[in-house]
């Protein structure tokens, strides 16, 4: 067990585990701008003075998570401390200069599948050529029964660091799945399943406003195929699944979106 100092990047919607209750996937840097991965962690539940925002520097213990075979998997195994974070400054000058400056990006989705079939990365920053489309498709809309039950009996319970909580409740389902069609350098099409945090906060704020799922799909789109691309560096971070790690035709997930703007402040003069 040691130590690390984390630039949180990633947080992924919540999802129901058969082990653990309601956990959030949470992936970031360290100062040497390697990625590393927190698994599991308990977010809404944890006091306000731990719930940590995306690009917030962390500083907590973790130990090797030994039932997970990806290299950047980690277990939270203290208090999570709460450091400074990097704004949007300038542009995103600093994120940008972390994220893109001192990490490693991929440009081409093939060399990044063999790497992780090497089991040389999990997790990865990479610069898509072009993104030519955002899709959707119904899911099931309710939590797995049994996982569900056995969340909300480990809630009453408490977990590590965590009270128990009595009036917890799980987060609401997701109802559809959202992917981004893109194309890598060499001409290769895919399409990915998008998991990250926002764009369930997102879906959801949408159709508590509008009442309409039809509305609350196109206000997704109409974010992650304009805000989010127009006039904006767009890159993805993208992470594998435990079980389709290193085995899958294509492991990966997008796990965040990162979007700095495509001409920063300084180059306006």
């Amino acid at each position: 067990m040691h130590r690390e100092r984390i630039l949180v990047t990633v947080k992924t919607y919540p999802t129901l585990s058969s082990t653990y209750d309601e956990i959030v996937c949470t992936a970031g840097f360290r100062q040497d701008a390697s990625w590393i991965r927190l698994y599991p962690v308990p977010f809404r539940k944890y006091d306000e003075y731990q719930r940590y925002k995306k690009f917030q520097w962390i500083e907590l213990a973790v130990e090797r998570n030994s039932s997970d075979p990806r290299v950047e998997s980690f277990r939270p195994r203290s208090e999570i401390t709460l450091l400074d974070e990097m704004g949007l400054d300038n542009s995103w000058q600093a994120r940008r200069d972390f994220v893109l400056g001192k990490g490693t990006v991929y440009t081409n989705l093939t060399d990044l599948i063999a790497r992780n079939r090497s089991r040389e990365l999990s997790l990865a920053t990479f610069k898509p050529t072009e993104i030519v489309n955002v899709t959707s498709e119904p899911d099931s809309r309710e939590w797995d029964k049994a996982k569900l039950d056995a969340a909300l009996q480990r809630g009453r319970q408490g977990h590590l660091f965590d009270r128990p909580t009595e009036d917890f409740k799980v987060v609401r389902k997701l109802p559809y799945k959202f992917r981004y069609e893109f194309i890598d350098d060499s001409g290769t099409r895919s399409k990915m399943m998008i998991e990250d945090w926002e764009i369930g906060r997102l879906y959801w704020r949408q159709f508590d406003a509008r009442g309409s799922e039809d509305a609350a799909i196109q206000d997704v789109k109409n974010k992650y195929m304009n805000d989010l691309i127009k006039d904006r560096d767009t890159h993805l971070f993208l992470g594998t699944t435990q079980k389709w790690d290193a085995v899958g035709r294509n492991p990966f997930l997008i796990i965040g979106v990162f979007y700095p703007p495509a001409k920063l402040q300084d180059d306006l003069f």
